[in-house]
Order: structure tokens, then C-alpha cells, then sequence
């Protein structure tokens, strides 16, 4: 297979997915034309062993062939991977929404940070296969990245060229987070980016153009209804049965987007009196921290007001210092702890979660995707230990999940996304989705809209369509 990145077909425009194919993350979607190759998102794998082995792979594509890299939003899975890309010789911009554009460097600040720490940690303990183990990337490629930046605004179309221009729609799914719509060689091609819900709790409902001739929809929920019941009144019950047995509540966050929904809804529940006022909450979590301070930055990307934004995070704690984290786990009474990774992947949640998961008093709910091979996978499928650190822990907490925070779109709201589109597009593809999601949802295409779509398949070309 070629691997330059150059078409051989001087006429064709084709697809290559480097990653987020038949998987969820890694999102890497190149697009590939006579004149200009766009790389839609450079994300990280993560999850099982032999999925985040992939990131120390070599690129099937030179990175200097690539004239322009587009930023749908700024989740590790779909922005991890820039460091990598211009290390190993990218030069062109990276176009981004200016939310996108705040939280990318918070996020790859903070990857950095814990490759480098988990890379002395495992040097310093020995528990590494690799010696010396080293980081990904440093703190240091990073601000190499930052450099090629770009942002764009809503609405408004770019040129990349005399054949090709985008535009951003808001997607929903984050702060920041778009679809991209490409208008190229007179087609216009859409990618979805990650898909958010019609009822966020913070955010506006996805937005696409009316029409597009080929579309790469994420398919993450392709085969699962969200549980619709009211997710605070769930949540509250659920703190207060665990205050009720003397125990700690536990939530791992995706520090960008969860754990802002999260406080709100903590907040509210506070209002409401239906859970206890002085009930201590602990945001601990630098990279939240900052992702809220930019809720206040970008008002108009939300629904709420910026009063109400200032009000929710006036009772909750937020923590900074990793020396503290060891207080607040010995900190006697109740109270609530939101911590990031999400998926329980790495970051000071994995602390509390070695305190907490061996109590049968305690809570940990889990919101959010959990990709298969992490933790949180691996507590919703009720394991009896988990590993942290090279260490088991026995699962004696309640783990319980809210499914209805997911920032994902469920298979109906997936379905309506694409029903909007009038006509109906004759190219769907899907992407971002374990097999069996992606399975389930291109049946349902097909029953309801009458469109085959396709899955891609990684690093598989797929043509489509010929210039001229």
C-alpha cells in the first residue's frame, strides 16, 4: 500500500482513517485530494494495550505531506496526537475554534505532564518493560505545537486553497467542539466531529448544514439508548443513600465538558435542597479548573448565563495541589470528589479511587463513555479487583452509572442528527465506534433512511470520487 500521503491518481479524492475507525478513539481522518491533503482531528489511542501501542507506532503517512490539519474539538482521542505530528515534520496550520483552541493547550499541557511523570514514576519503581521508560512527547513538543495554531470563527468560510474551504457548525458534544463542512472540487463533505446531545446540560443542540454530499458521522452510541430518567434526581438519590451508609462519593470526570456539567447539576441540587448545602464538593483537577475558567471566557457558547456560571462554582473546592489531595482523601465526613481521567486511565482520581474503591460505604459513579480496556470499562462490567500502579484493589464500593450525562448522542439522537439533512445524503460513512455500535447503527441507516453507509476501516483508501 502507499504510504506518502501523495495520490497516485492525480484525479482522485479518497479518504484514508489513521485511526477512529472500527474504535473510538485515535481519531485520525485524512482526506486526500490532487492538490492538498486535510487531516480532520490527530488523536490519541486510547483504551487496551494493543490500541494505545499504536500511538508509538510510525504514521503510515509522512506528516510533511499533510498541507493542513483541521481540529473538530479538544478531547485527547481527537487532539493527542499534534505534539507527534509536528515533531515528526508537520508545517502547515491547525485550524480550530477559539474555545478548541484554549482547552487543546490545557489538555496537551496536561498529557505531557503525566507522560513525563508516569515515565519517572515507572523509572523510579521499576515496573516499566522499557528502560529508561520515556514520555510520548514532552512538555516541550508541545509548545513546539502551539506555535501552528490557528483559530476560525463560526459560520464564517476558509480557504485552503482555490478548490477547497471549510467552515465550523457547533457540534454539541464540549465547549468549543464543531463539525467541519468541506466544500471541495465542487462536492461538499461533512465531517461530524463527536456528535453532543439535543438537552446538554450547559450546551446548545448540534448544528450541521442542510445539505452535504458525503457525511463521516462518530457512531460511539450507535447501539445504545441513553437511560432518559431525570439524571439529577438520580444523582441526588444516590448521594444521599451514600451519606445515609457514611461513606465518600466518587466521580470520575473528563475534565473538559463532564466535570462543568457535573457542577451544575451539583449546584442546582444544592439550590433545590435536595442534597445537603454544606456538603463539602472537591474539584480536583488543574486541568478542570482551568476548562471552567473558560466557560466564563466563551458565554456565548453555552446556555446559561454568566451569572449562573460564576454562581455554580462558588461552592465547590477546587484543588491544585497534588500535596493537598492527601488531605482531602483523610479528611473525615462526607463529600463529593470530582477528578479527572474520566475513563480512570491515569490523573489524581486514580488516589481517591485507592482509598475508596475497597469501602462498601462508598459511591463511585461513573458517567461518560468508558472505553474498553480502561478501568471505568472495567467497573461497569462489575470486575472484583481493579489495578492501579501495579497494585490490585479489591471492588467493594457501589459503582453505579448515570447514563443520560453521556456528551455523546444516543442511536435515536445519531439517527435524527443525519434525518435533518434534506435530502437525505447518498454517502454516509462511519467512524469513531467499537464494531458492534457501528454495526447496529448501519442497520438502522439503512432500515430508516434507505442509505447504505459505509464503516471504514483503518488505514484502508477508500475513493470518493474522481476530479473532472
Amino acid at each position: 500500500m502507499e504510504t506518502s500521503g501523495i495520490i497516485e491518481d492525480k484525479q482522485a479524492v479518497y479518504i484514508r482513517s489513521l485511526g477512529g475507525a472500527e474504535t473510538v478513539t485515535g481519531s485520525k481522518h485524512l482526506l486526500c485530494t490532487p492538490e492538498l491533503n486535510v487531516l480532520i482531528d490527530c488523536g490519541l489511542f486510547q483504551g487496551i494495550k494493543s490500541l494505545r501501542e499504536k500511538n508509538w507506532e510510525t504514521l503510515p503517512v509522512d506528516p510533511a505531506t499533510i498541507g493542513a490539519l483541521i481540529l473538530t474539538h479538544a478531547h485527547l482521542d481527537h487532539c493527542g496526537y499534534i505534539p507527534l505530528l509536528v515533531k515528526n515534520g508537520y508545517r502547515g496550520k491547525i485550524y480550530m475554534s477559539e474555545p478548541t483552541r484554549d482547552l487543546t493547550e490545557i489538555i496537551l499541557r496536561d498529557s505531557a505532564k503525566l507522560q513525563e511523570e508516569d515515565a519517572d514514576r515507572a523509572n523510579r519503581h521499576g515496573y516499566s518493560k522499557h528502560h529508561p521508560a520515556k514520555p510520548l512527547y514532552t512538555t516541550a513538543d508541545v509548545e513546539s505545537a502551539l506555535y501552528f495554531f490557528e483559530t476560525v470563527t463560526i459560520g464564517k468560510e476558509y480557504s485552503l486553497n482555490s478548490n477547497i474551504s471549510f467552515q465550523f457548525y457547533p457540534a454539541g458534544h464540549i465547549l468549543g467542539a464543531c463539525s467541519v463542512r468541506l466544500s471541495c472540487y465542487h462536492k461538499t463533505i461533512l465531517f461530524s466531529g463527536d456528535i453532543g446531545r439535543y438537552h446538554s446540560e450547559l450546551l446548545p443542540a448540534p448544528q450541521h448544514p442542510q445539505q452535504a454530499d458525503i457525511v463521516f458521522m462518530e457512531s460511539t452510541y450507535g447501539d445504545r439508548l441513553h437511560d432518559h430518567t431525570d439524571s439529577g434526581q438520580e444523582m441526588a438519590y444516590l448521594i444521599n443513600d451514600t451519606i445515609f451508609r457514611g461513606g465518600n462519593i466518587l466521580i470520575p470526570c473528563f475534565a473538559v465538558g463532564r466535570a462543568q456539567d457535573v457542577v451544575h447539576i451539583l449546584y442546582q441540587l444544592k439550590s433545590k435542597k435536595n442534597i445537603p448545602a454544606p456538603l463539602p464538593v472537591f474539584l480536583d483537577s488543574p486541568m478542570a479548573s482551568s476548562a471552567s475558567k473558560a466557560l466564563l471566557k466563551y458565554p456565548d457558547w453555552t446556555t446559561i448565563s454568566e451569572q449562573e456560571c460564576r454562581q455554580m462554582f462558588s461552592g465547590i473546592t477546587i484543588n491544585q495541589d497534588y500535596e493537598r489531595t492527601k488531605k482531602i482523601i483523610k479528611q473525615k465526613g462526607d463529600k463529593i470528589i470530582l477528578a479527572a481521567s474520566g475513563m480512570l486511565t491515569g490523573g489524581r482520581v486514580l488516589e481517591y479511587l485507592k482509598h475508596y474503591i475497597t469501602d462498601q460505604k462508598n459511591t463511585i459513579i461513573i458517567i461518560g463513555y468508558q472505553a474498553e480496556g480502561t478501568r471505568g470499562r472495567a467497573l461497569l462490567n462489575q470486575a472484583f479487583e481493579i489495578k492501579i500502579h501495579g497494585q490490585y484493589y479489591p471492588v467493594r464500593a457501589k459503582v453505579k452509572e448515570i447514563g443520560d450525562l453521556s456528551a455523546h448522542a444516543d442511536q435515536a439522537e445519531l439517527l435524527k442528527w443525519l434525518k435533518d439533512f434534506k435530502p437525505a445524503p447518498p454517502n454516509v460513512y462511519l467512524v469513531h465506534g467499537e464494531p458492534g455500535a457501528q454495526e447496529a447503527l448501519r442497520v438502522k441507516i439503512r432500515t430508516e433512511l434507505g442509505i447504505d453507509a459505509v464503516i471504514l476501516k483503518r488505514d484502508v483508501p477508500v475513493l470518493l470520487f474522481r476530479v473532472g
